[in-house]
């Protein structure tokens, strides 16, 4: 492990990508290599217990079969598990489309959108953003 993170250091030759999702931002470097996943200096694993999540950072590499042949490095920070997943998703799916070769399975498959469901905010005189206050006859 600490041997896969020091040879992500920053080099001329990396793709860059940001993905957003709710209040997750994920910063992505993407060079070639073997397949090395690293998201804050923990493997992809570690970072994400549940496999849906694995599956949805892996789905962009995976669908234009380069997941033996790049590794990435992630930053992420913000949001819940599910949020930073997603923004993995959007970056990794950005530094792609960013090597040059021609990646349309990335926008037919959906994974240049941006979700951009927001929560909505709380207003005044109501209990959250729509729920009112209990009538109360007495």
């Amino acid at each position: 492990m600490a041997d896969a993170v020091t040879t992500l250091k920053g080099k001329a030759d990396d793709f860059l990508g940001t993905g957003r999702r709710k209040t997750a931002v994920a910063r992505v470097r993407l060079r070639p290599g073997q397949g090395i996943i690293v998201i804050n200096n923990r493997p992809l694993d570690v970072h994400f217990h549940n496999l849906s999540h694995r599956n949805a950072v892996l789905a962009p590499l995976l669908e234009t079969g380069k997941r033996e042949s790049v590794d990435v490095m992630i930053r992420v920070d913000g949001g819940g598990i599910t949020g930073q997943a997603d923004a993995c998703k959007l970056g990794i799916a950005r530094a792609l489309k960013k090597t040059g070769e021609e990646l349309d399975k990335l926008r037919d498959s959906g994974l240049l959108t941006r979700d951009s469901r927001m929560k909505e905010r709380k207003k005044y005189g109501l209990r959250g953003a729509r729920r009112g206050t209990q009538f109360s006859k007495r």
